[in-house]
């Protein structure tokens, strides 16, 4: 019963914890620009259940790929035990499931579990490899501090404690359900009556020649790695939110709302559009005064200066991001050493955001901090190495759109600051004048067939 309170108070408080986190990063979306991404819902639902749930795009890199898959499909079904795991936690009752779909069922799937969670542990151990020992180029960069790579680092490592505490606590069991007729009923551990397995499980069942003989010191063995394995459960949870390793829960939405137009289109910022379409109509007088809108708001920033400016899709991505590095390592301009990193771009976005969300929480949700997207965090050296090739963008596992994002930083630098590189101006006014981006008038554009 004291086991059952202590462990009920665990999970609720875990709950507590980790919902109260979710509203924080809701909210901190929601400070983007509205956008209506309810379109297409079938293509939308077909784009998820390829790219999240089929994980289409993680597999162009394989060996990075398979390992992932293990790991994600491991964390997905080894979830059906974790459900029988926390009902005995809170009711005191033990392997639940057993009773409800009989021995032979609950032998395989513990069994399969046992197998994926080896699969689990290989897959990290190669992880942790490649990362600290292969020294992969794309897991560096100026953006990857102390804390990105220790939190790739950490998650690695309490997963693999994760997977051989749930091994070991199987072998455990499966020695003490063994034994039971002898020892554990006069040792007044009668919670094992009524089950019985054909065998030691799968994996565990090569770690039960390290088992004790005595069932107290087994039950005391099975105790400890329950306890370790489902406190590192709820303890992960509690992390996984102030984590890359978020995109576990927003892969899937963000899947679902990415951009279904082809990668190249642009959208035109309505504003402007209005603006060109009147100078366009020749029914209106350009003199005359603008006739009131009854839909009329109050006229936005061009471009991107802070967060805010963003769209919340924006936003969201920036909670996706993995850091996986697959942008940056695709993108052209970064491999000819330039400085613009997309996944950096990313992580500004975040943690701008989340320096923002903060400070309107303490302050009010009309407050300013003083500081901005642009220029606190991304300068315009990166956003003008970027080429608009879509290579950041084609390479995201998750549909993450970094260049959105740095078309609008340079949008606000060219219309609201006039920040254009010299190069671009030059252009500018060559269109401004000439209506092409030559420096030639329109009247002398078919000058070149005369000399043909």
């Amino acid at each position: 019963m004291i086991s059952s309170i202590i462990f009920t108070v665990l999970l609720v408080a875990t709950a507590v914890i980790f919902i109260r986190r979710i509203a924080e990063i809701k909210g901190n979306i929601n400070l983007g620009r509205d956008l209506d991404l309810s379109d297409n819902p079938s293509e939308r639902w077909k784009t998820m259940a390829r790219v999240a749930l089929g994980q289409s795009k993680m597999v162009a890199r394989p060996l990075a790929g398979f390992m992932h898959i293990l790991i994600y499909v491991g964390f997905v079904l080894i979830n059906i035990e974790i459900l029988e795991i926390i009902i005995d936690g809170v009711f005191g009752t033990h392997r639940l499931f057993y009773g409800l779909i009989g021995s032979d069922l609950y032998y395989v799937l513990i069994g399969s579990f046992e197998l994926l969670a080896f699969l689990v542990l290989v897959a990290c151990v190669v992880f942790l490899i490649r990362r600290n020992i292969g020294k992969l180029k794309r897991f560096s960069g100026t953006e990857m501090t102390k804390w990105p790579k220790s939190d790739a680092n950490i998650i690695l490592i309490v997963e693999c404690f994760l997977m051989l505490a749930l091994l070991t606590m199987n072998a455990a069991d499966s020695v003490l359900f063994m034994m039971k007729d002898t020892w554990v009923m006069q040792a007044g551990l009668d919670h094992y009556a009524g089950i019985e397995f054909p065998d030691s499980f799968w994996v565990s069942a090569y770690l039960t020649g390290f088992m004790p003989d005595d069932p107290m010191t087994l039950f005391y063995i099975e105790r400890t790695c329950w306890w370790i394995h489902i406190t590192g459960i709820l303890g992960f949870l509690i992390y996984v939110p102030y984590s890359k390793h978020f995109h576990i829960f927003l892969a899937f939405p963000n899947t679902y709302y990415s951009k279904l137009q082809p990668s190249g289109e642009f959208n035109n910022l309505e504003s402007v559009k209005k603006e060109v379409e009147m100078m366009m109509d020749p029914n209106v007088d350009p003199f005359a005064a603008p006739a009131p809108d009854a839909g009329d708001v109050a006229p936005q920033r061009f471009g991107a200066k802070d967060v805010t400016d963003l769209s919340w899709k924006n936003l969201m991505d920036a909670y996706s991001c993995t850091e996986c590095g697959r942008c940056t390592s695709e993108c052209p301009a970064n491999q000819t050493g330039k400085l613009l990193s997309p996944r950096k771009i990313m992580m500004d976005t975040r943690d701008r955001l989340e320096e923002l969300g903060k400070h309107k929480r303490a302050n009010g949700s009309e407050s300013e901090d003083g500081k901005s997207l642009l220029g606190d965090y991304v300068s315009s050296e990166e956003l003008w190495a970027c080429t608009t090739c879509n290579a950041c963008t084609q390479a995201c596992p998750v549909n993450i759109d970094p260049l959105s994002i740095i078309v609008d930083l340079r949008r606000f630098l060219v219309m609201e600051e006039s920040a254009a590189p010299a190069e671009l101006n030059g252009m500018f006014t060559n269109i401004e004048n000439n209506g092409a981006p030559w420096q030639f008038a329109q009247a002398d554009r078919l000058n070149w067939k005369d000399e043909a």
